[in-house]
């Protein structure tokens, strides 16, 4: 039984929002818009580009590439976590287009009262974003080489 005010319930279970951009991801705003004064825990996965993938260093940009049902997918997505995670508010968005290295690719935000619900809602949301919603990602080298990460 939980020993939380009534009002916590009223604040979570919710998806406050999750899309595909090719926008910059605000995630300063992703956090104001999830976190209330019910919650007591926020954890946040900001997916940024680096500059080395696979033991090979040299990345120097991301293009990514979704299919024309990746916002649809990825709204199911966070929908069935949220399902899975009662107890928690959560946001994600995730890049198309070009990006590089620092830039955000995918951020996922969630908050609940206790840590423990924002953790495991987060890292569920991440791991079945990357694993369900049909993203490509294309890898330009310095050396001027390219590769699709997982066709390959």
């Amino acid at each position: 039984m939980s020993t939380d005010p009534q009002y916590v319930a009223e604040h979570t279970g919710l998806v406050i929002d999750a899309f595909m951009t090719n926008e910059t991801i605000d995630t300063a705003a992703a956090v104001a818009a999830t976190v209330t004064p019910a919650m007591g825990a926020t954890v946040t996965f900001d997916g940024i580009v680096r500059n080395h993938d696979g033991g090979r260093g040299g990345v120097e940009l991301l293009t990514y590439t979704a299919h024309p049902s990746a916002d649809a997918e990825i709204k199911r997505v966070a929908a069935e976590v949220i399902s899975s995670h009662p107890n928690a508010r959560l946001w994600c968005a995730h890049r198309t287009g070009d990006l590089r290295v620092g830039d955000s690719a995918f951020v996922v935000v969630a908050a609940a009262a206790h840590r423990a619900d924002a953790f495991h809602a987060a890292e569920d949301c991440a791991n079945r974003v990357k694993a369900e919603v049909p993203i490509w990602k294309e890898q330009r080298h310095t050396d001027g080489s390219v590769n699709w990460v997982g066709l390959e």
